[in-house]
């Protein structure tokens, strides 16, 4: 028998955490999981999935503006946020008992509650102390909010928003990422009127500088205010609602600010510093290729090790580790061409690499292929939103290394781009490919023109 009681046990079931514990009961370890929030994690609960949800929400809003060029005849539509958040609720709950009933259906032992850190094989959750001979932190990551004056007493973040019970009428975002994107997409969509600071010369930081200057141009044609080189230096309580003051001088009156500034890793009172786990200068868990910390028996995987934060990557890296240590699989997780989204309004999803970093990673040269049209949803709409896509190839291998759109149904497409890019696919093998028509996905395998090289 064993010393300890448990051969693994994790801190978070998100879903880096409940993929490790299940796969890892299913290879025949014992496994515990301590969940203190809720069965899921961020992405279920107050990220992505519910995200999606009222962005769907938002875009139902231009689908009634849209129909009438195609002959429907529609009164002007009104929108309940709380039939929205109820919806949501609905769903979100259903994906919990589905995340429960994974763990349990496996043979895992669930605790409710905080666990924290005792030592290096002793883990105390709800006053009860269990020991492992394996601890694995997967407690993924959390919002910040800023020091200045009034953020932390009246600021948001998307921990909230879910859950308001009133629809901000007038709001403002602050930040230039994917997240501040994305809800300033969806309050625009639902009728508030936004305003989206940004700090920055350009949105979407470390994503392809033809994107960003093209869904900047979008977003404002949208009618979301984009302001850049500009932050909030206070929040000012009113009768009226909040006011933000800005950085030059100005001020907006509004109903809720939303704070999409950064997320940190959530390793605070985990008890960490008890085993001696070392930690980076953001706070993020420090590990090796086998996601193994300085301490031999405690592993950490996903966003609490800050190093690429999307769902599906802590969920191949909690199947992989289980794999490893239990399964007698010897694999590894493949971190080329990893598929990203922003589910702004149009969305963005890219795969592989930017121009920018080609032009300065490849000897050889890079040779691009651009599109920029309007896709013939909006050709009967009279809305003024318009497509991109992107190809950065490899001059010497003629590999694409990169791919890059905006535009409706942007992700389902990137998805499939990813599969080719992972196999190896060159821009001959995209030219000899039929296109599918009318669809925008065929522009993908019809752009000939090289783009002249930057002077």
């Amino acid at each position: 028998m064993s010393q300890y009681d448990f051969d693994l046990f994790t801190i978070g079931a998100g879903s880096g955490g409940v993929r490790a514990s299940r796969i890892a009961a299913g290879h025949g370890a014992r496994v515990a999981v301590a969940e203190e929030r809720y069965f899921g994690g961020t992405c279920v609960n107050v990220g992505c999935v519910p995200k999606k949800l009222l962005v769907y929400g938002a875009e139902y809003g231009q689908a009634f503006e849209d129909a009438a060029g195609f002959g429907w005849q529609v009164e002007k539509p009104t929108h309940d946020w709380n039939a929205l958040i109820e919806a949501k609720d609905k769903e979100i709950a259903r994906l919990n008992g589905i995340y429960q009933r994974l763990l349990e259906g496996a043979g895992v032992t669930v605790f409710e509650g905080r666990a924290t850190i005792v030592d290096a094989h002793t883990v105390e959750v709800n006053g009860k102390r269990v020991t492992a001979e394996r601890i694995l932190v997967a407690t993924g990551g959390w919002p910040e909010l800023p020091k200045e004056p009034g953020a932390r007493e009246y600021g948001i973040t998307s921990n909230e928003i879910f859950y308001l019970k009133e629809f901000p009428k007038r709001v403002v975002v602050a930040g230039g990422g994917y997240i501040a994107l994305e809800f300033a997409g969806l309050f625009n969509g639902l009728g508030a009127k936004v305003t989206q600071l940004y700090r920055g010369r350009q949105i979407l930081r470390g994503f392809d500088l033809d994107v960003r200057e093209f869904v900047a141009d979008e977003v404002r044609k949208s009618g979301i205010d984009l302001r850049l080189n500009t932050i909030i230096d206070r929040i000012e309580k009113v009768e009226t609602g909040l006011i933000a003051h800005l950085s030059d001088g100005q001020r907006i009156e509004c109903d809720a600010v939303v704070y999409a500034i950064g997320r940190k890793p959530l390793t605070k009172d985990l008890g960490l510093e008890k085993p001696g786990v070392e930690l980076d200068d953001a706070g993020a868990i420090k590990v090796n290729d086998q996601y193994q910390t300085n301490v031999p028996s405690i592993y950490a995987l996903g966003d609490v090790t800050n190093r690429v934060n999307l769902t599906p990557v802590a969920l191949a890296e909690g199947h992989v580790l289980a794999d490893r240590l239990y399964g007698n699989r010897a694999r590894d997780v493949n971190y080329d061409n990893i598929p990203t989204a922003v589910f702004s309004i149009p969305p963005v999803a890219t795969v592989g690499i930017t121009e920018e970093q080609a032009r300065a990673t490849l000897p050889s040269g890079v040779d691009i292929y651009r599109t920029n049209f309007k896709p013939m949803r909006h050709q009967l709409s009279g809305r003024d939103q318009r497509t991109f896509m992107k190809l950065v190839v490899d001059r010497e291998t003629q590999k694409v290394v990169g791919s890059h759109m905006v535009g409706t149904d942007t992700p389902e497409m990137i998805q499939g781009i990813a599969v080719a890019m992972n196999a190896g696919a060159t821009k001959q093998m995209f030219d000899n490919t039929i296109g599918l028509h009318p669809t925008a996905a065929e522009e993908f395998v019809t752009m000939r023109t090289k783009s002249p090289d930057p002077v």
